[in-house]
């Protein structure tokens, strides 16, 4: 099985797709020049380049998919989506609810998101909480590129909107943009797993609302999405020195939820230690919290969330943002242990 980076895989998936169905469309910003290996393929008619609109980019992407379409939008960072927030939820989301599925919106929004580089709260959320809360939303959020390449081709299949979101420190694309102006010699927490792994060829689709063991344990189960994955993994890593075992369920898509592993996971480990880049407030761990609550696992939970808005200097972003070293102290704290530091590890690029 060949090797491919998390934003390649992505680009095979799209170009998979493309060539298999004339519907797909690619509109956005500078697309032309971000995905130019889809334009020279495919041309000016499937590749589009916009305005800097979102609200037009997602409503001329909604009038296209009902006239039978199936487009994908690139909006740069999922912060301007907000921008576009009353055609998403109040048109994209709600349009097959209010014509009893006589119209769909079979459309894909991809954004980058998440931060750790220094753009501060403008540029660095990750708000998959906030939109995976309207109903006829799906949100993916991708840790590997074998998921990232899969969790496109469903969004591409799947009737309704996917708002489809790659972390930043997970894309070698991203990472050579962001690692630039002035940050070139700056110390980014880059996992060494994640940016590059297998990817079949041809990709084969990656069910929505399916979680993945990425570790098995028994002591506690960290729980996830994108970048976050690869922190409760190294963070495993260091308990197990300390003697927990600790399991690692990569959620995949925080909407629709994989209400099922998460019940099950913390039945079995009876401690469920949510690790959320999003906010804490209103979003994917207290959903969580409310599974395991609602369904009597009688699970002890706790959570590693970013608390404010996410300031610019590199120290405060540290710690707002979640880390091992975070995680480590969470999960002793969780267990009723005394917690010993840990370092996380930090790639320099």
């Amino acid at each position: 099985m060949p090797s491919a980076t998390y934003a390649a895989a992505i680009d095979l998936a799209l170009q998979t797709a493309m060539a298999e169905d004339e519907r797909i469309i690619v509109l956005g910003e500078d697309v032309q020049m971000l995905r130019r290996g889809l334009f020279l393929r495919f041309g000016s008619a499937r590749v589009r380049n916009t305005p800097i609109s979102e609200s037009a980019m997602l409503g001329a992407a909604l009038g296209a998919a009902m006239a039978g379409w199936r487009p994908v939008v690139e909006i740069m960072f999922v912060d301007f989506v907000t921008v576009a927030m009353d055609m998403l939820v109040n048109h994209v989301a709600k349009l097959a609810a209010f014509s009893n599925g006589r119209w769909q919106a079979p459309l894909v929004v991809r954004a980058a998101c998440g931060g750790g580089y220094g753009d501060a709260g403008q540029h660095e959320q990750a708000l998959w909480g906030m939109l995976a809360g309207v109903p006829g939303l799906s949100v993916v959020v991708p840790a590997t590129p074998s998921d990232a390449a899969g969790l496109m081709l469903a969004a591409l299949h799947d009737p309704g909107p996917v708002v489809f979101l790659e972390h930043k420190l997970l894309s070698q694309d991203w990472l050579e943009t962001v690692g630039g102006h002035g940050r070139a010699r700056a110390a980014l927490d880059v996992p060494e797993d994640g940016a590059v792994g297998e990817v079949s060829c041809p990709p084969e689709a990656t069910p929505l609302g399916e979680a993945a063991l990425r570790r098995p344990g028994r002591n506690l189960v960290l729980v996830s999405v994108g970048v976050g994955v690869h922190r409760c993994l190294s963070a495993a890593a260091t308990l197990a020195v300390d003697g927990i075992d600790a399991a690692v369920l990569d959620l995949r898509t925080v909407s629709p939820l994989d209400r099922g592993a998460v019940t099950q996971l913390a039945s079995s480990t009876g401690h469920v230690l949510v690790v959320d880049e999003d906010y804490t407030r209103g979003g994917l761990s207290g959903e969580i919290a409310a599974v395991i609550a609602e369904r009597d696992t009688g699970a002890r939970f706790g959570r590693v969330t970013c608390e404010g808005t996410i300031p610019y200097a590199r120290k405060l972003e540290r710690e707002t943002l979640p880390n091992e070293q975070r995680i480590v102290t969470a999960a002793h704290r969780l267990l009723g242990r005394e917690s010993r530091p840990a370092a996380p590890s930090q790639k320099a690029r």
